[in-house]
């Protein structure tokens, strides 16, 4: 195996902190070497194609971000409602995404067999984005009562189903072609910049379009239209800002490996599931995304439906907890840097497990509505900021650089599949339970969450401290110095 040179020294993704691109510049020492996790594999690339690419991911990343924000999250939950969806059908738009994440490792194994990564992204998400464009006429159909509210429904469901089926085979590829573009010794610094940058978006972005749709003349129906004209233009740009970013062969990717003990796989190696480290992480993400997607979906459903609360003032909420996430982000880094992700997701994870059950003091009063909601939101997006961040960290750590790609794909078909079904037990559950429906599922939510980090305990993790250090680390006790020891 070629041993990396000086400049080409690997840090970990949350230790540096995020450096805006442009500081990235000519005097900035950068290797021209981008090493992938392939023996004896070198992939040339110049220090102003790294630049362009890095700023053509930033860009692609932000317009496309506006388009998933309109057509999943809030606003299309709130649309589903005003034509007359009920828990079922929002329990089916969130799951519909998490279901596809089991198409994943083919995606993997499609694009092994694809001599452009540019090219295969472009048959994946030009169609995808282009199919929303079948519910603007749907939309002008249901507001003239020529269709009914349900129909429209049902179409909404069928075209999320259609697009997330297209994507789901791009997701694993696209972590490949960015793993590739990114500079290891940059990864932290360009991946925090532009994780921060997608957080302003969402911050800003979010609740003006919530706003949009709210105070829209003709009505919300036509206000949703008109900002899915909007995301579907902002779509199209973010895939040509793809012709920005350097093509890369991901033929050239298998090139190189002479270890013979190992023959390298053509697309997913599934004998990663002798290793009992990568199980018991498994088993944890399994029982964690469905305790969470139990209830996920329906925190917009309770504020929207039970509740009555406006779709602008959901959007602002949902900001709060954007900007708790983005704040809370680089603290939560520094200190997985010192302790490690496990006790980190095991200490955070405790409290996003409480989190649901908060939401039963949740009312229609005005503290519900000006403090509790509000704050409840900021404590979601802060924790969770923990959670996203050292789940992938976590992973990263504990799957072989060589295998990287089939940990994530087969993990995330796990967690698709595993969330998928919490969706989908939480939508029947609500509609059998009847009007407690919702606050029964946010219970048995929370003591799933419990449930699922006793598994997590068992994972190992070279860099993390013991667990019996973990409350000394905390809540360090200072000892007496002037105590002299009696034989």
């Amino acid at each position: 195996m070629v041993q990396p040179q000086e400049d080409d020294i690997s840090v970990e993704a949350s230790s540096l902190p995020p450096v805006p691109i442009q500081e990235i510049s000519e005097d900035r020492t950068l290797t021209e070497t981008v090493l992938f996790p392939t023996p004896k594999l070198f992939l040339k690339i110049s220090k102003p194609e790294i630049r362009q690419s890095l700023r053509a991911l930033t860009y692609e990343s932000v317009f496309a971000a506006v388009l998933y924000s309109i057509i999943g999250g809030a606003l299309l939950s709130n649309f589903l409602l005003e034509l007359g969806a009920g828990p079922v059908e929002i329990g089916l738009l969130a799951a519909i995404p998490q279901m596809v994440n089991l198409l994943q490792p083919l995606g993997a194994y499609l694009v092994s067999r694809s001599t452009s990564f540019r090219w295969y992204f472009m048959c994946i998400f030009v169609p995808s984005r282009l199919l929303w464009l079948i519910l603007l006429p749907a939309i002008w159909l249901v507001t003239s009562s020529r269709i009914t509210g349900y129909q429209v429904v049902q179409l909404t469901l069928a075209i999320l189903l259609v697009a997330n089926i297209i994507e789901a085979f791009g997701r694993a590829p696209w972590l490949g072609w960015s793993a590739v573009l990114v500079p290891q010794r940059l990864r932290g610094r360009y991946f925090g910049f532009r994780n921060s940058i997608l957080g302003l978006t969402n911050l800003v972005g979010v609740p003006l379009l919530g706003l949009a749709v709210s105070a829209w003349p003709s009505g919300t129906l036509q206000g949703y239209g008109t900002v899915l004209v909007l995301g579907i233009v902002l779509g199209v740009i973010s895939v040509g800002c793809q012709f920005w970013m350097t093509d890369i062969n991901p033929q050239l990717l298998k090139v190189g490996d002479s270890d013979t003990s190992h023959p390298q796989a053509q697309g997913i190696d599934f004998s990663i599931f002798k290793e009992a480290n990568f199980l018991k992480f498994v088993l944890y993400l399994s029982i964690w995304c469905f305790a969470v997607n139990i209830s996920a979906p329906f925190f917009n459903l309770y504020m929207l439906d039970n509740l009555d609360i406006d779709i602008s003032v959901v959007t602002i909420y949902h900001g709060l907890g954007t900007g708790a996430n983005m704040l809370m982000l680089l603290l939560w880094g520094k200190l997985a840097d010192r302790i490690g992700n496990r006790p980190l997701l095991l200490l955070v994870g405790v409290l996003v497990a409480v989190t649901p059950l908060l939401w039963l003091f949740v009312g229609s009063d005005r503290i519900s509505f000006w403090i509790w909601l509000p704050l409840l939101h900021i404590l979601a997006g802060g924790t969770w900021a923990a959670i996203d961040l050292c789940t992938n960290n976590l992973m990263m750590g504990i799957a072989p650089l060589r295998y990287q790609s089939s940990y994530f794909a087969i993990a995330g078909a796990i967690a698709g599949i595993t969330g998928a079904m919490g969706i989908t037990a939480g939508g029947f559950l609500a509609t059998l339970l009847g009007a407690a429906g919702l606050l029964g599922l946010f219970v048995i939510s929370g003591l799933l969450r419990m449930v699922a980090l006793v598994p997590l305990v068992f994972v190992q993790e070279q860099r993390s401290i013991p667990l019996g250090q973990l409350m000394r680390f905390l809540f360090p006790i200072k000892q007496p110095t002037d105590l002299i020891e009696v034989e």
